[in-house]
């Protein structure tokens, strides 16, 4: 009650006073005190008295320890100003806090680790590529340029745990599901001493900035483990009863694919695919992401803006929001409607050879700084946008309860909203069976299978983790017949209706769903 009190006035504090602006700097997003406490007292369970964070922060895991007789408390942190911050409002020194940069300092070993990392992205750390090429040298093992900084700071802690030592890590779980996740979930798995992974679906309640899932990695240096808990909680306080929950799914370590995705093992009721019956979806053709523009403000015009500066004939007809489309097919008739509606659907895009008008909006355009944005200055000539063929199956990035796929009819090239696949000359032919799979019941669980999860209920898909998803195999696939699937899209485009035959049939794609 009044610890906890005392550390959300505490954190209310430190934003008053150091701003908004320095908390996203050093990637700052506080533990909660309830938080700490259970990661605290299970890492002192190991019996060795000694704690270290390597990100100390306001101090969260030290207030944590304080009344713990005898438990010695040692701390890392970059941000010299939080821990000027924390010895005011303390009225005592902060010797056991050395200012550094943790993945910059190397030779210590720990009896037990606990740690909230910055949660940023590398491209906003100062020395990246000598951080990760030592990093990649101390574990034996190359670094991928896409980890965070939150999977950076795991990968060194658990380099540095000693023998016998407790390791607990609120992490961003997106590593469960990508790339460059893989050596981290290696390291994790590989000795066997990895025992839960907590999944925390009240993200929002915890670090309501944040925009990824959060969950907990517990990491018992003395025992080896034959499984592995994965654990689902929608309430914090359920953290204080972990030990007596019954996990989701209890995979053994064995069947831990740390090169396969994890995420998975949170869903109570997990499909699995039914063997010899799906292909991965590369087998037809490749999604990739949308134009990436650079600056919407200046690249995508509305109808009447494009006459007003004379460059409609210049301008592609694009599908710039997701909300733009409404229906499963989206055909000429759909884009007229926008653009007369004079909605945001038209793409500027010229090269070398363009109109005197042309030349005026984009000298327009650097007036206003456009070319000196993060991708447009680095594209030459900077106001020529990406071209390409329109996608005619786009599939969107961001979804709630359900992906929106779409068959693109329209001639229109889709911005970032979207990714949209480029059947290969094998796939074209079954470009719509394909989709009638995108849209069933059965498609939708094994794609989804493939997302990332974030806050609020929030799934993402990249285009490598959908290459990677399944897809019915050509066999299933040309076992349907050409008429069937005719009436089925006839259905779709007409009313939007998904055919039983065809959610009965695509059914037979997966085995009973189960736990994972």
């Amino acid at each position: 009650g009044s610890i906890m009190n005392a550390g959300v006035r505490q954190i209310a504090e430190y934003r008053r006073w150091a701003g908004e602006r320095r908390g996203k700097a050093f990637g700052q997003y506080f533990t909660p005190p309830e938080i700490a406490e259970f990661m605290v007292s299970w890492a002192l369970e190991s019996g060795v008295p000694s704690l270290y964070d390597p990100a100390f922060g306001l101090g969260a895991f030290q207030r944590a320890v304080d009344g713990r007789a005898g438990v010695r408390f040692a701390a890392s942190e970059a941000d010299p100003r939080i821990v000027e911050f924390w010895r005011r409002g303390a009225g005592r020194a902060a010797d056991f806090v050395r200012i550094e940069n943790y993945l910059e300092s190397w030779g210590r070993s720990r009896d037990n680790i606990v740690c909230n990392p910055p949660y940023m992205k590398f491209h906003k750390f100062s020395n990246k590529t000598a951080v990760l090429a030592e990093l990649g040298a101390r574990l034996g093992a190359r670094v991928s340029g896409y980890t965070n900084v939150a999977s950076a700071f795991l990968l060194k802690s658990l380099a540095e745990l000693r023998p016998g030592g407790r390791l607990a890590y609120i992490m961003p779980l997106e590593f469960l599901n990508t790339g460059y996740g893989a050596l981290a979930k290696r390291k994790l798995s590989e000795s066997g001493h990895l025992h839960a992974v907590v999944n925390l679906r009240c993200e929002q309640e915890i670090f309501p900035d944040a925009i990824t899932s959060v969950g907990i990695i517990l990491y018992d240096s003395a025992r080896r483990h034959d499984t592995v808990k994965f654990y689902d909680l929608d309430a914090v306080d359920r953290l204080a009863a972990l030990d007596a929950a019954a996990p989701v799914s209890e995979p053994r370590r064995g069947a831990l694919d740390w090169g396969a995705k994890w995420l998975p093992y949170f869903r109570r009721q997990a499909p699995r695919a039914a063997r010899g019956k799906t292909v991965p979806l590369a087998h037809y053709g490749r999604f990739r992401r949308g134009v990436a523009t650079g600056a919407n403000e200046f690249f995508v015009l509305k109808p009447s803006r494009a006459r007003e500066r004379g460059v409609e004939a210049e301008c592609a007809p694009c599908i710039s929001r997701s909300a733009q489309i409404r229906r499963p097919v989206f055909g000429q008739a759909q884009f007229d409607e926008l653009r007369a509606a004079d909605k945001d659907v038209l793409l500027f895009s010229v090269g070398a050879a363009h109109s005197a008008r042309a030349a005026e909006y984009i000298r327009h355009g650097e007036q206003r700084g456009f070319h000196e944005r993060f991708l447009t200055k680095n594209r030459r000539p900077w106001h020529r946008t990406e071209t390409g063929s329109p996608s005619p199956l786009l599939l969107g990035v961001f979804s709630r309860g359900g992906y929106k796929a779409v068959l693109n009819e329209s001639g229109a090239m889709n911005l970032t909203c979207y990714h949209g696949f480029a059947p290969n000359a094998f796939g074209g032919p079954y470009l719509e069976h394909l989709f009638l799979y995108m849209l069933s019941g059965t498609g939708r669980a094994l794609l989804s299978l493939a997302s990332r999860k974030y806050g609020a209920d929030l799934d993402k898909f990249e285009p490598n983790d959908l290459n990677g998803a399944l897809a019915p195999s050509p066999a299933v696939l040309s076992a349907i017949p050409r008429e069937d699937v005719a009436a089925a899209m006839r259905a779709v485009r007409e009313t939007d209706a998904f055919p039983a035959w065809a959610e009965e049939f695509f059914a037979s794609l997966a085995s009973a769903p189960g736990p994972a």
